[in-house]
């Protein structure tokens, strides 16, 4: 079974299909511009960020509920994601927050994080950029650059992935923020962006699968 993440992440995706179909309706499949669409492939690329970013989101805090409930202790948390903890009770102006991780009360402060760092990125209004991704695994799960997995083909390098998800991210702010894009966006820009996104969550879910399952010895799931 799929992560809950991931089922979200799908049943989201039946809107761009639907935006697919309708811009087949309209337009035809023989070739050649199509003219009074674009809005449809604008739309797309808005909602697959979008889409993108909740994934993200959820299948963090999907690994995060699943260290918690399946950890043994703190000693069994990553090095990284400990130095940050610590690093952030430190800041406390509280003198015995540091006590707060004692006995099974590192499950609270864990608990207690994601919500916390989703608010300050919301705050900030980051965009799904791979910089903000690899951010946001560090921060949740301590997984350091998990855009280093994002492999896709022998071709598709990890470097070649990341700029193409922040060539797409930066279309999108071109098209939210502006109210149009800087350049035309065609139907073949949302299919590529479509299955691309498709294949990066495919592998950002494997990889907090198996950075959990090192954890806690459990997978978040099974195929």
């Amino acid at each position: 079974m799929p992560s809950h993440a991931r089922k979200a992440f799908d049943e989201n995706a039946k809107d761009i299909e639907r935006l697919i179909e309708l811009h087949q309706q309209q337009g035809g499949s023989s070739p050649g511009r199509r003219y009074g669409l674009e809005v449809l492939n604008k739309s797309a690329i808005v909602f697959i960020t979008s889409f993108w970013e909740a994934y993200c989101e959820d299948i963090a805090a999907e690994g995060l509920a699943h260290i918690v409930k399946h950890a043994n202790a703190v000693d069994s948390l990553p090095k990284e994601l400990k130095k940050q903890i610590a690093k952030e009770l430190k800041t406390e102006a509280n003198d015995l927050a540091i006590w707060s991780v004692a006995g099974d009360g590192w499950k609270s402060v864990l608990t207690s994080r994601l919500e916390k760092l989703t608010e300050e990125r919301n705050r900030k209004l980051n965009t799904p950029k791979t910089a903000n991704v690899d951010r946001l695994f560090q921060s949740a799960l301590g997984i350091a650059k998990i855009s280093d997995s994002w492999r896709l083909t022998s071709h598709m390098t990890p470097d070649r992935a990341r700029k193409k998800l922040d060539k797409y991210v930066t279309l999108r702010g071109s098209i939210a923020h502006r109210g149009q894009a800087s350049k035309s966006v065609k139907k073949a820009d949302v299919d590529d962006f479509f299955d691309f996104t498709k294949k990066l969550a495919a592998k950002t879910g494997g990889k907090v699968n198996a950075h959990v399952k090192s954890i806690t010895a459990k997978l978040l799931w099974t195929k």
